[in-house]
């Protein structure tokens, strides 16, 4: 027995046979060309014919994966069309006087050598996009079109890579899985598989294709990311009763998957998905979350040996922004200190750094850092709905003083030429009982709170939740956290604003009704709890 690990794309458990995905190669050989102008001709029937089977694609992907999936093929579509790609193709063929196949294996290795080179995370990723509208392109001109997996049996596919229009062709009916060497959990072809509902992993390594032979019985764990070659018969037994629970999450997901989330006498409450990187977007979305309501911005921090640029940071908020497609995304800010240290911040040992220089106290001592990270939070507000949410707030001056760097990062941008969105919502945490008592007062300066349950237990009831031998003691239902709770809610509807919550406590539904008969409006959990506090919230009525 062999075990593998990836990057999990789908949570479910498939266990059957592998099948090794052996790709239909096309030959690109070089050769002139006289009639340069027919050969354009030629390249432009091809064109057309790859759009016609992208069309015909697109239309399979929007009845097995939905409108959001079909959009990956959209863009192909669109890519396909694109100017300066089909401008290229005709200029190498006019003035090197070659085929059309050579002339588009030119533009495809130029093209897709651009965005590779970019660090923009996003365009990166289009070169794998380039390489299969140019694959398509190149199998109509020779007639050598992508065929779709057929077999009698249903298998695991296992292969290097898979491009989009390749995962779209996969028959769900015969396909058990899918397994690839490379990829990235936030690809296209990754998106496009969580959309099909096909357990999969990705970035497994080149082990997989050293290991896995034709005809190998598989387990494929799409949530842990976890590949076993030749299980013996109790662990295939373990998975296939895990693979069972993952079935009954996704019953549950199919019976509430769109439904509002609605009291039965009609109270609105958002459930939106807390995550700690862009990593958990595809959780956020599998689960049906109304957006997110808790970004935490300093993973960037924490895996990088230096400050991150604001091109890096730019980069990922976009993503996020970008995959949400107009859903409500709360970041907030830098929250660097106590348990999360990243040693390039040099800062000073504390005897109880749990009260001493982190998050918002640390972002308005060192504002250059801020500054930055404002800059890049702004600079991808236009790709979505973004709000800004400040942690730490004990004083009304220091929110105040987020607020004057926020007027900075944008009159810098200005300056810049760099566009913004002008619709970005602020908020703060209140994860403090100075925040909840002096609510009133900071209320009028936001648009929205959000109460961190985890640090208001810790400093409310004087518990350092980081220490085991206080867990009797660290009460998260204690009441006075729930009057607190109470107190900034009411606080925050007197001034109009909203109010949620975003610590664990928010995913305990015997305390659903008490949030919300308190006032609470947002409920923001980890994505695996969404369909159960939606559950809960669909079941009361507070008439």
């Amino acid at each position: 027995m062999k075990k593998l690990s990836g990057r999990g794309v789908y949570g479910a458990v498939a266990i059957g046979t592998a099948s090794v995905f052996r790709r239909h190669c096309t030959s690109v050989c070089c050769t002139h060309i006289d009639d340069t102008e027919g050969e354009i001709k030629r390249a432009q029937a091809a064109k057309e014919l790859a759009v016609s089977q992208l069309s015909e694609i697109y239309e399979k992907v929007s009845c097995e994966a939905g409108e959001a999936a079909a959009q990956i093929i959209e863009l192909h579509m669109m890519m396909l069309e694109d100017d300066d790609y089909n401008k290229s193709i005709e200029s190498i063929i006019r003035t090197q006087k070659i085929n059309a196949e050579y002339a588009v294996k030119l533009t495809c290795d130029s093209f897709s050598k651009m965005f590779s080179s970019m660090e923009d995370d996003y365009m990166h990723q289009r070169a794998a996009d380039v390489k299969d509208i140019s694959g398509r392109l190149i199998g109509c001109l020779s007639g050598n079109g992508y065929e779709s997996t057929d077999s009698a049996e249903q298998l695991i596919i296992c292969a290097d890579d898979l491009a989009p229009s390749e995962t779209a062709l996969l028959d769900k009916s015969r396909v058990l899985a899918f397994v690839t060497a490379s990829g990235s959990v936030n690809s296209h072809t990754a998106i496009l598989a969580a959309g099909m509902n096909i357990p999969a992993v990705v970035n497994v390594g080149d082990d997989l294709l050293n290991l896995v032979r034709d005809g190998d019985r598989l387990i494929v764990d799409g949530g842990t990311g976890d590949i076993i070659i030749g299980a013996d018969e109790q662990t295939e037994r373990e998975y296939f009763l895990k693979g069972e629970e993952y079935a009954r999450r996704k019953a549950l997901l199919l019976e509430l998957k769109g439904k509002p989330d609605m009291t039965k006498d009609g109270r609105k409450i958002n459930i939106f998905a807390n995550i700690s990187s862009t990593d958990g977007i595809s959780a956020a979305l599998e689960n049906d979350a109304g957006g997110i309501g808790l970004f935490r911005s300093e993973f960037l921090f924490l895996e990088s040996s230096s400050y991150p640029t604001e091109e890096k940071q730019f980069t990922a908020y976009r993503q996020v922004l970008e995959s949400m497609k107009g859903k409500k995304v709360i970041i907030r800010t830098l929250d660097i200190g106590a348990d999360k240290r990243a040693d390039y911040f040099q800062l000073e040992r504390e005897e109880n750094p749990a009260l001493g220089l982190r998050a918002v106290r640390l972002c308005l001592k060192r504002r250059d850092i801020f500054i930055t990270h404002l800059r890049a939070l702004y600079r991808a507000s236009v790709y979505g709905k973004l709000s800004i949410m400040f942690p730490m707030i004990t004083s009304v001056s220091e929110v105040e003083k987020c607020l004057e760097a926020c007027e900075e990062a944008k009159r810098g941008l200005k300056a810049d030429g760099i566009p913004y969105s002008g619709d970005v919502t602020l908020g703060i945490m209140i994860e403090t009982p100075a925040a909840a008592v002096i609510s009133d007062l900071l209320a009028p300066l936001v648009d929205f709170f959000s109460v961190g349950t985890n640090d208001l237990t810790q400093y409310t009831l004087a518990c350092d939740r980081q220490n085991p031998a206080l867990e009797e003691f660290a009460d998260t239902r204690h009441e006075a956290v729930m009057r607190l709770i109470r107190l900034s809610a009411e606080n925050a509807h007197k001034c109009g604003i909203k109010i949620g919550i975003c610590g664990e406590l928010a995913a305990d539904t015997s305390l659903t009704e008490n949030f919300i008969r308190m006032g609470i409006d947002e409920l923001s959990v980890s994505p695996p709890y969404i369909l159960n506090v939606r559950k809960k919230v669909r079941s009361l009525d507070l008439s």
